[in-house]
């Protein structure tokens, strides 16, 4: 089950590779997230020291969090992921142009886990190609409807 999507990635870089991530919370982001306060838009993984950290995930605390903690909505979250995963990330993002960006979050078993890709940018005439082809799938689909809905014109 989806919790929050960052469409952005998909539009500004080329997916190479997808790969899962465990993702360290506290108690009141995931009371957070739970409700739907969160947002990823802006997110990227950074690696430092063999460790992946997410940063750019917005978690705004409910108005009901414990009065012992304070909330911090852009607090860097680490990523679990096996070593080996991670050293292979680490050469591969070595490479020019190739960055890492989280996809998406989402349930596994009771835990927040998040999609996370290696990902290469778009040139920007890339990005216009994909826009081109979204406009054509959605005119597509307003033919085929009119032409569905009103079989007897021509």
């Amino acid at each position: 089950m989806s919790i929050a999507e960052n469409r952005k990635a998909l539009f500004n870089y080329h997916i190479e590779e997808r790969f899962e991530a465990g993702v360290v919370l506290e108690g009141w982001e995931v009371k957070a997230i739970r409700d739907g306060q969160v947002q990823m838009t802006d997110g990227y993984v950074v690696i430092k020291d063999g460790e992946m950290y997410l940063i750019g995930l917005r978690i705004n605390a409910l108005r009901s969090a414990s009065t012992h903690v304070t909330p911090d909505a852009d607090r860097t979250k680490k990523l679990l992921m096996h070593r080996e995963q991670i050293r292979r990330l680490v050469g591969k993002t070595e490479q020019k142009g190739y960055t890492i960006v989280p996809l998406n979050l989402h349930w596994k078993g009771g835990r927040v886990k998040a999609d996370i890709a290696l990902a290469k940018g778009k040139a920007e005439h890339d990005k216009r190609n994909t826009i081109k082809d979204r406009d054509w799938e959605r005119e597509k689909g307003r033919l085929m409807r009119h032409k569905v809905s009103s079989p007897g014109k021509e």
